[in-house]
């Protein structure tokens, strides 16, 4: 039995509607999971990954 935190404290996965997504683009790679209870959101977690380190392009752009 796995737990997720939610706003409503744990609660057993499969009482849960899981939902997830992915967006990719040129700077990251961005996904996320979701767990709803009766149409209610109750658990989003969000991963980020940069592809490149934008902070410094930016910091070069200023520069040149």
């Amino acid at each position: 039995m796995a737990l997720v935190m939610t706003t409503k404290g744990e609660m057993d996965e499969t009482l849960l509607e899981k939902r997830d997504g992915e967006i990719d683009n040129d700077n990251e790679t961005t996904k996320w999971v979701e767990y709803w209870l009766e149409g209610e959101l109750v658990h989003r977690s969000v991963h980020v990954t940069l592809k490149k380190n934008v902070l410094a392009d930016g910091v070069a752009a200023m520069i040149a």
